[in-house]
């Protein structure tokens, strides 16, 4: 799964509900998704139904969230904290968590910093840069900013 189109990456979530649905076993990447999804119940209703939302777009200028995409930045950041890649980002988010009080909101807001680093990086076409990253997360957990 590493360059998905759209239709498999949101038919991983679908097939992945299904099967815990069914009681069949998951494997581990699964099982990694499927503590998102319990996570975000206002989703299970779409989860049971792929056929009517499988091609449904999301338009934030109608100010609508795109649940797999949602749910695809816990994943990415959950495989940031699982590798520490970019380096440091532990102990961000140790930092957050502290602030926020709770882990999921603290991926919440790290899902803010994540998507302004790939902004950045699509309007001024470069590469995502760990720098502003790393200056939005600790904007957001209250540190001081670096001159």
């Amino acid at each position: 799964m590493f360059n998905p189109s759209r239709e498999e990456a949101r038919r991983f979530y679908f097939d992945t509900w299904a099967k815990y649905r069914a009681g069949q076993p998951l494997t581990d990447l699964e099982k990694i998704a499927l503590g998102v999804m319990l996570e975000h119940p206002e989703y299970h209703g779409l989860l049971d139904r792929p056929d009517s939302y499988v091609d449904r777009d999301y338009l934030p200028e109608n100010g609508q969230t795109n649940p797999f995409l949602h749910m695809s930045m816990h994943l990415a950041i959950q495989e940031q904290l699982s590798i520490d890649q970019p380096h440091g980002i532990r102990a961000q988010y140790a930092l957050l968590c502290q602030s926020q009080g709770a882990e999921h909101e603290a991926q919440h807001e790290m899902m803010d910093c994540l998507g302004e680093m790939i902004w950045h990086a699509q309007r001024h076409q470069t590469g995502p840069d760990p720098d502003i990253y790393f200056a939005c997360l600790r904007r957001k957990s209250g540190q001081p900013q670096r001159g």
